[in-house]
C-alpha cells in the first residue's frame, strides 16, 4: 500500500483537528459542571435562608427541593425586576376578587398575600428588598387569612 506524504500530513491534521476539537469539548463541559455544582450549593444554601423565615413568619413552608427547582441561586423570576411596573401590577392584581373582565374588583387583601414574595425578595435579591418593601407597606391589608 502506498501512501504519500500528503495523504499522511493530512491525516494527521484531521486527526489533530478531530483530537483538539474533541479536547475544548470536554473542557466545555467540564466548566459548565463546575459551575451548575457550584450554583447548586448557592441555591441549597438560599434555600434553607428562604424556608428559615419563611417558618420565623409562619408561612407555609414547601419542600426545599422545590425551592431550589423554583428559586435556583438567583430568584429566578421573581428576582427580575420585581419593582417594575409589569411586576407591581401583577401582584394587584392577583389581590381582587378573583371575577373577570368588568365584574373584577380590588380587594383588601392579608398582609401574608405578599409576605412570601417579600421574603424571596429579602433572601435572592436584597438590592431591591427596600424599594419593594416601602411598596407594600403602603397597600391597605386585612387579617382576612386564618391559618
Amino acid at each position: 500500500m502506498n501512501v504519500s506524504v500528503n495523504d499522511a500530513a493530512r491525516t494527521r491534521r484531521t486527526t489533530y483537528i478531530v483530537l483538539g476539537v474533541a479536547f475544548l469539548l470536554l473542557i466545555g463541559v467540564a466548566l459548565v459542571a463546575y459551575s451548575a455544582k457550584k450554583s447548586n450549593a448557592e441555591a441549597d444554601q438560599k434555600a434553607d435562608q428562604y424556608l428559615a423565615e419563611l417558618s420565623s413568619a409562619g408561612l407555609y413552608i414547601p419542600t426545599k427541593e422545590l425551592v431550589v427547582r423554583t428559586l435556583g441561586d438567583d430568584g429566578g423570576a421573581t428576582c427580575a425586576d420585581p419593582n417594575s411596573a409589569l411586576k407591581r401590577g401583577a401582584l394587584l392584581g392577583g389581590m381582587t376578587n378573583g371575577a373577570a373582565g368588568p365584574g373584577i374588583r380590588p380587594i383588601i387583601a392579608d398582609k401574608k398575600f405578599v409576605k412570601g414574595q417579600l421574603l424571596i425578595i429579602k433572601v435572592y435579591c436584597p438590592g431591591e428588598a427596600a424599594e419593594f418593601a416601602q411598596f407594600v407597606d403602603k397597600l391597605h391589608y386585612d387579617p382576612v387569612v386564618t391559618g
